[in-house]
């Protein structure tokens, strides 16, 4: 029994794993020693194992992290999961190629340089890449958000990765780089409610009836039928100009995208008003001092005897 247990594990060993060693060493051989490169089946099958692997690896870790995120949200994702997968799978690679016998310094030398290039040259795209990131993760951007970025105001309707899509109020797509919002100063004009409160300044003048004045503005925008009626519209006495008293009517919104059609129909509705009711609105004034100076009369008596 003891014989016949040895020949079978001989027969394993030799015949059969022999046989598959060969088969697994078939390939192109380079060279002896250390720097000897073998091509081999076995090494194409580690690395297609390997790449395997590692995609259900990169798939499982992809739907940890975006599992509670809105469909929305992991599409933005996807170039990021693109970019690393890459990496990962040159890692792969190398470490696969490394392990195989294959002296990788200099493809790794090559790599680091090539990278550092990369970097520089690209440090405004990942700067965008990683502002995409913080927007989808904290929330600080919607879709039909209305956003001012370097005085332009647009409504958001797209965001990538890269770059939010805006439409300003002349109809224009405004594409904005995501590391715009995490590098500047931007207002989001509905990042607590939709609601918004606008102004009209306007200044009459001298010795008109204030009491007036603040009634006729504040019909100006009760009459408006986007303007809200709580919170209640208010008038502000400004302040007593070079040339006229200043006054602002204050009012609320529920849609900030379109004010400057409100504003432009309140600033008729005033013009009309004022008009009916004999308020003046003054031109600029200046008040001009002309000062003339006499010529010195000569003395003429040291010229008479």
């Amino acid at each position: 029994m003891q014989d016949g247990t040895e020949e079978i594990k001989e027969i394993i060993q030799e015949d059969i794993w022999g046989s598959v060693k060969e088969f697994l060493n078939w390939g192109i051989h380079i060279g002896e020693g250390e720097k000897s490169i073998h091509l081999t089946l076995g090494l194409l099958l580690l690395l297609t194992v390997s790449i395997v692997a590692t995609k259900l690896l990169l798939k499982w870790s992809r739907y940890l992290v975006t599992r509670k995120m809105e469909p929305e949200d992991k599409q933005k994702f996807s170039s990021v999961f693109k970019f690393v997968n890459y990496v990962i799978y040159l890692i792969v690679v190398l470490l696969t190629l490394s392990g195989a016998g294959i002296d990788i310094t200099l493809i790794i030398t090559a790599s680091a340089v090539l990278f550092v290039g990369l970097g520089l040259a690209l440090q405004e795209f990942f700067k965008d890449i990683l502002g995409g990131i913080f927007i989808i993760i904290d929330k600080s951007l919607q879709v039909g958000d209305i956003v001012e970025v370097d005085g332009k105001v647009g409504k958001v309707f797209e965001i990538k990765l890269r770059t939010t899509r805006a439409l300003t109020r002349d109809d224009k797509v405004v594409v904005i780089p995501n590391h715009k919002f995490i590098s500047d100063i931007v207002y989001n004009y509905t990042q607590n409610h939709r609601t918004t409160r606008e102004s009209v300044h306007v200044g009459v003048a001298y010795g008109s009836d204030v009491e007036l004045v603040t009634r006729l503005l504040e019909e100006s925008v009760q009459e408006h039928k986007k303007v809200l009626k709580k919170p209640v519209p208010f008038v502000l006495f400004n302040d007593f100009g070079d040339s006229a008293l200043l006054f602002s009517i204050n009012y609320f919104i529920n849609d900030s995208f379109v004010d400057p059609r409100i504003k432009s129909d309140i600033r008729y509705s005033i013009n009309k008003k004022f008009k009916e009711n004999n308020v003046i609105i003054p031109f600029p004034q200046r008040d001009i001092h002309i000062f003339q100076h006499q010529k010195p009369q000569k003395n003429t008596d040291a010229d008479n005897p």
